[in-house]
């Protein structure tokens, strides 16, 4: 009697070399420099977040590259759309002045990430890629990002009206 074919089961994401350059990634922006004594972990994300709107930018990319990466290998769309919530938090609470700076050295959106794509493997739910979420979840991502952009803008432009209007001037 013929055995019924069973769709393959996907392999483990440390196993998986394609998916494997995201744990790595992953680990550079978020937990790749310990800090000294002490066993709090950090990344290039806070470091690269230092910079005004440049610095935002790139990690914000680089997060989105990897959640690119995660869905074109099964990631579902209710976890896509988690993933890109973590990305989202991060960019946009992270390009708040001072605030974000101290925010990123401690939400670590693309451990979660891959944390959540660990375990939707270990659940069996891998179903492969949705390339019609890929575009709507980089739309957002695309026009939230402009939203900050935008908005870090338009302080600086405040800012400098602002102190134009009021030279400081020092008591002599």
């Amino acid at each position: 009697m013929p055995q019924p074919v069973r769709p393959p089961v996907p392999t483990p994401l440390a196993v998986d070399e394609r998916l494997r350059w995201v744990e790595h990634v992953a680990r550079l922006m978020d937990s790749q420099f310990r800090l000294p004594g002490t066993r709090f972990r950090f990344g290039l994300d806070p470091v690269l977040g230092l910079v005004p709107i440049v610095g935002d930018l790139s990690t914000t990319l680089v997060s989105v590259a990897l959640l690119l990466t995660m869905m074109r290998h099964g990631a579902s769309g209710a976890v896509a759309v988690r993933m890109a919530l973590n990305i989202l938090i991060d960019s946009v609470v992270g390009a708040v002045p001072i605030l974000g700076n101290i925010f990123d050295f401690t939400f670590k959106s693309n451990e979660r990430n891959v944390a959540l794509l660990r375990r939707h493997y270990a659940e069996g739910r891998y179903k492969g890629s949705g390339r019609g979420l890929v575009v709507v979840i980089v739309l957002v991502l695309l026009g939230a990002l402009g939203l900050v952009v935008w908005g870090s803008v338009a302080l600086l432009h405040w800012a400098w009206i602002y102190f134009a209007a009021h030279p400081m001037t020092s008591a002599a």
